[in-house]
This record gives C-alpha cells, structure tokens and sequence, in this order.
C-alpha cells in the first residue's frame, strides 16, 4: 500500500473537505479523489460518504482511522530506523502524567530540543493506563507514568522516584489529624498500596482526589490534610497556606519511562531516555520488559 494514499485518507480525515486536503498536500482535487478511490478499492469498503452537506466518514472509515494512525507512525518508525540518531522532521510525542508536569518541565523540554534539535516535540499530560494504550497504539512515542502495564510490545525502565509528603491546614502532628477532614490521594495504585499500608486509620475518608494539582486547589481553598508532592507542599507551607505534618511517612512513588520495544536500543530513545533518568534522579537499573 502506498503511504500517499495513508497520509491522504488521514488528511481528509481532518478537513472532511476534498478542495482543502487538495490544497494542504498541493495536489488537484482529482489526485484526492483518485487516491481515496484507489484506497477504497484496496480495501473493498467505502471510507468517505459525500454530499450537498460535505464529507463524512462512513462507519468503516472511522474504524479504519486508528489502524491508518499507526500505520503512518510504523512507516516513519521504519524510514527513522536507518538512521543513526535524532528523528529528523518528525514530531516525538511525550506523554507525561499530570503530576509530572509541575516537575521542572521547561528544564526537561530545553534539554530534549537541545539534544535533537532537528526534531519537534508535542508533550501530552496524561494517565499511565491510557498513555500505555497510546504506546501501544503509536499515538505516542514515549511515556513517563507511574503504572506500567506489561505488554508484549512495550518495554518499561525505571527512571527514579519522586516524594510525597502530608501538609495540613489545622495539624503539625499526626495524632491531631481528623480523618473526617483528610483528603486521601489517589494518584497511583502503588502510591495507594503504601498510604494503605502505614496509614491505615486514614483508610476510609469521605473524600478522594487522583491529581496533585487537585489537591493543592483543595487544600487552598478548603481546610484539611493530605498528601502532595514534595515542591507542592514547601510552596503551600511558604504560602502560609499549610504547614508540614512534622511525624508522617513520607511516600515514595517509582516514576518510569515507556516506550515500543523497538524502540528501546535506537539512539534517538536512548539519548531521551538518558535525560529523563538524570532529571527524575534514577539510582535503579531497567524494569524487565518484554
């Protein structure tokens, strides 16, 4: 199949116009047509309904959408891997969770253009179940997420960790925090696995919240206790706005990086892979993937 017709179906797919995808890809309408013809023959369905009212996908084009998605990034992937290093005139996609974000991003984005400066980047805040669906998908090229999930063509490493530390409104000590005003986070099925573990009298609370952002608005705005990231709580405690709970845990979340299996020896991702280990602070070696 030639990727022409790919990058067509994908572009008539966003302008839902013939005249405009004719124009973007400077071809004459003809030329659209007789590539999304020759697709549909290729395929033995038809793509695209057209009327007075414009250009609509018909049922099998938007299922077919996803698979063409992938398709285009398998192709770049393949053209990408004869070469030795950056992925030139190509968009890498970086997916990072929501909490993440907060962590020195303008830093992190500096060194990843410096490092492949031929090549742009679109960074994507997001969950870990759902950035691996992109992974797997070719949606995205590289995750950074706190909950792996293992499939045959993903490989996972551990970057390092970040910390979680208890501030309060109204408490210094552990003791005096009122589980009826204490908002538990949520924000990673290990992270909820360790509070179980060394809080469980703060198991069972009215209130939950998945995203540190959340909390810190929270916590802002109303009185009570939780756990947020470390920078998070010194900027709440230096607002006046908390202060620290002197005698909690302090809860360690794994942060780790994702990728196509691959993908895992080209230069391009290892060079990545080596900014994102320095600037999550990793002391551990690669998480066994597959």
């Amino acid at each position: 199949m030639q990727m022409e017709l790919i990058e067509t179906f994908l572009d008539l797919c966003e302008t839902r116009s013939f005249n405009q995808t004719a124009e973007r890809l400077e071809v004459t309408q003809s030329t659209v047509s007789g590539r999304i013809r020759s697709l549909e023959t290729t395929m033995g369905v038809r793509l695209f309904q057209r009327s007075r009212s414009g250009t609509a996908l018909t049922t099998e084009g938007l299922r077919f959408e996803p698979h063409a998605r992938s398709l285009r990034h398998n192709w770049v992937t393949a053209l990408n891997a004869t070469r030795d290093s950056a992925i030139v005139g190509v968009t890498m996609r970086v997916g990072l969770q929501h909490d993440l974000v907060s962590l020195a991003i303008d830093r992190l984005i500096s060194q990843f253009r410096g490092a492949m400066p031929d090549t742009a980047f679109l960074f994507e805040a997001d969950y870990s179940e759902q950035m691996c669906v992109d992974l797997m998908s070719g949606a995205q090229d590289v995750a950074v997420l706190y909950t792996p999930k293992t499939q045959p063509d993903l490989h996972f490493e551990t970057l390092g960790e970040v910390s979680y530390v208890m501030v309060s409104t109204n408490s210094t000590r552990l003791s005096d925090v009122d589980p009826d005003t204490y908002i538990l986070a949520n924000y990673a099925p290990a992270f909820s696995a360790n509070h179980a573990a060394l809080l469980p009298q703060l198991a069972n609370v009215s209130l939950s919240i998945g995203q540190n952002a959340a909390m810190v608005d929270l916590l802002t705005s109303l009185s009570g206790t939780a756990y947020v990231l470390r920078h998070s709580a010194q900027t709440l405690v230096d607002a006046g706005t908390c202060r620290h709970v002197a005698d909690a845990p302090v809860i360690a979340q794994p942060v780790f990086v994702g990728l196509n299996l691959r993908n895992r020896h080209r230069a391009a991702y290892r060079k990545l892979v080596s900014i994102l280990r320095a600037h999550y602070g990793n002391r551990s070696g690669p998480r066994r993937g597959r």
